[in-house]
């Protein structure tokens, strides 16, 4: 049992170490929401990544912010729970805004797990005490810087690398990276830039040996992947378009995906992640866990997930040194030869660094029952 006495939302601004450049546009920072739960002298603490435009899904930084003002956090605020399923529960059946109901429940769960003294991990089920880490690299402006950022990230261990690629960008970068690495696993992600009237241009990564092509088509689409599974010989992986182990179930019955990228906050928590892990594992399809350039707040969640069984693949829980000068958590999360050590205090592991994240915070809010 635990008690939510209070909260706590907080907006930071951190800059990127890098220009990063997807098919949905470049980046130079990230704005970081969270939201601190306390209760009986604990804190529990979850990241938000939704964007502040609608890009990746439907939800905006504003929204969520709202969503938790005025509906969310009146519901759970001065209640006691057995477990975070409790306060999802409490969340009722409202629809979508996944990603806001995320942070409340991923909140919870570190309370719940720090109440108990056991890491948030150990009591999804998971047992692993590292994870194969991959690394996900924007997109270059030739070949040869790609060849180059690629060879950088080879020599630091990571054990998968994952290319942005956009229409008139796939090909070229894709071609160029296994000529010069014809032995590393190399996956591409389009972050729905290409219709199925672009198959066979997609076609043509079938020569390159790629593990998998991530989320080609449509963000809301699973009728068209399927479609497009059988066009190509490359596994499809599913990212936007599963946004529930409901989705999962009926995409994988379609054949849209031979993968699944399993975002904690893109399927609402916690709880529901590990039932699309379930899903996925049913079916005999792997999963692996993206990231949103995510702060070591999420990155942890995102760690501690990851040491469930049927996380077969590298995911994108990188070095958080890769992103920012200093994060805003005390512990390093940094791989070594490609593993990320599992965090082993209870839940996730990790604390805020509350000193630098008064310097970078442009919202701060205290909420009581």
């Amino acid at each position: 049992m635990f008690k939510i006495e209070a909260a706590e939302l907080i907006v930071a601004r951190l800059p990127l170490k890098f220009r990063f450049e997807t098919s949905f546009g470049v980046q130079t920072e990230k704005v970081i929401p969270l939201l601190v739960l306390r209760g009986e002298g604990l804190e529990g603490v979850a990241e938000g990544t939704m964007e502040r435009a609608p890009m990746y899904r439907e939800e905006t930084i504003s929204g969520a912010l709202d969503l938790l003002r005025q509906v969310f956090l009146p519901r759970i605020l001065g209640r006691t729970f057995a477990n975070p399923e409790e306060v999802n529960a409490a969340l009722g059946d409202f629809r979508g805004n996944r990603m806001a109901r995320a942070m409340v429940e991923m909140a919870a769960w570190d309370l719940h797990a720090r109440t108990l003294g056991q890491p948030i991990g150990t009591l999804l089920g998971g047992f692993k005490r590292d994870i194969e880490v991959g690394v996900s690299l924007g997109i270059q402006p030739d070949e040869q810087a790609t060849v180059d950022i690629v060879r950088r990230h080879v020599e630091q261990g990571y054990r998968r690398i994952k290319l942005k690629i956009k229409p008139g960008w796939d090909v070229q970068p894709v071609r160029a990276t296994r000529e010069a690495f014809p032995d590393i696993r190399l996956t591409v992600d389009a972050n729905s830039a290409y219709t199925l009237a672009d198959s066979g241009r997609l076609r043509r990564l079938d020569d390159y040996d790629l593990t998998y092509i991530e989320q080609p088509l449509a963000w809301d689409d699973l009728v068209d992947h399927a479609e497009l599974a059988r066009r190509i010989q490359t596994p499809l992986c599913l990212d936007e378009s599963v946004a529930s182990a409901q989705d999962a179930r009926k995409a994988l019955a379609l054949g849209a995906g031979g993968v699944v990228n399993l975002k904690v906050a893109r399927v609402g928590g916690l709880s529901e992640a590990r039932r699309v892990h379930d899903v996925a594992q049913s079916f005999g399809v792997p999963v692996w866990c993206g990231g949103m350039l995510e702060s070591g707040i999420g990155r942890a969640h995102n760690i501690q997930l990851s040491t469930l069984p049927n996380f077969k693949l590298p995911g994108d829980t990188s070095s958080a040194s890769r992103y920012w000068d200093k994060d805003l958590i005390q512990e390093p999360l940094e791989a070594v030869d490609g593993l990320m050590p599992v965090p082993q205090g209870a839940g996730t592991g990790v604390t805020l660094d509350r000193e630098f994240l008064a310097t970078v915070s442009e919202v701060r809010e205290e909420y009581r029952a």
